[in-house]
């Protein structure tokens, strides 16, 4: 496995691959790696001859509040983990490699109004810098396919969109989540948690599966289910974020019947802001 820093010996290496017909998977991740990371390397690995994985705290989507001093920085034991999954090569770029003018853009990529629902709502710019620096990536890679987690569900639809909408030749596959035993969705930012706060978690997971419960029962009083969603994640120890019902192909509110559902929910516990979905197909439509 190599690590490569720097973008010219990355398009180097990918020119090469290119000339011998192989094909190659990206996974872009902000490192501190955990399982869910492992399977979408696993994925990756399995649709491709080449896989590509980025370790890159992207600063552009973090607001002012927000922890990016302080997101786990693990490189080192990052890169020994990846290199027994069989990764190819770890672009580990600086922030001066991605942004040699100091972080300042006169181009971003801005897809909405699917950034300002949700975690846009209350993280505004969050999702421009995310797609921003996927779009850089991208160019730089230049992958067949891209593999995103997903637990990370609004993320997942906005790369999507900006993949379709300027017609980037990069297939997007969106990735199952994955969970601890107790349900938890695994993200770097359980780190956070402290005993207390790690046993409480997985309510997060619960309240969503309760939800999915009740409207798969035929329940379509979705201002109810997200009230009860919240209730139980205050009563659990959460300061909820939002719960919300939607519908999964672009997040708008349902309306009518639908042959499918997702709920969506976020909140937080101690330092830590916990995201997580569940889907639910609906087999009675009344």
């Amino acid at each position: 496995m190599h690590i490569i820093r720097h973008i010219p010996e990355l398009r180097a290496q990918v020119s090469a691959w290119r000339q011998a017909r192989e094909e190659i998977a990206f996974v872009p991740t902000m490192g501190n790696l955990h399982g869910g990371h492992m399977t979408l390397v696993e994925e990756a690995r399995e649709r491709s001859d080449r896989v590509i994985v980025s370790i890159f705290v992207n600063p552009t989507q973090f607001g002012p509040e927000e922890d990016f001093a302080a997101y786990p920085r693990t490189l080192d034991a990052d890169c020994e983990r990846l290199a027994g999954e069989g990764v190819d090569v770890v672009f580990a770029p600086s922030v001066a490699e991605m942004y040699p003018d100091g972080g300042g853009l006169d181009t971003v990529v801005d897809v909405s109004p699917l950034t300002g629902i949700l975690c846009g709502a209350t993280r505004p710019g969050h999702f421009q810098g995310v797609a921003t620096v996927v779009a850089k990536l991208f160019n730089i890679v230049a992958p067949d396919l891209a593999v995103f987690g997903r637990k990370d569900y609004q993320q997942l639809l906005v790369i999507r969109r900006m993949v379709a909408d300027l017609n980037m030749p990069v297939q997007v596959v969106g990735a199952p989540v994955a969970r601890e035993p107790d349900g938890l969705a695994m993200s770097s930012r359980n780190a956070y948690l402290d005993d207390d706060e790690r046993r409480v978690a997985p309510a997060l997971h619960s309240a969503l599966s309760a939800g999915a419960e009740r409207l798969a029962r035929g329940e379509r009083d979705f201002a109810a289910v997200e009230v009860q969603g919240r209730e139980a994640l205050e009563a659990a120890g959460f300061t909820p974020d939002y719960f919300s019902v939607r519908r999964p192909q672009d997040l708008a509110e349902p309306v009518g019947d639908e042959p499918e559902l997702i709920l969506l929910g976020a909140g937080w516990l101690g330092r830590a802001r916990l995201i997580d979905n569940v889907a639910v197909r609906l087999t009675d439509q009344g």
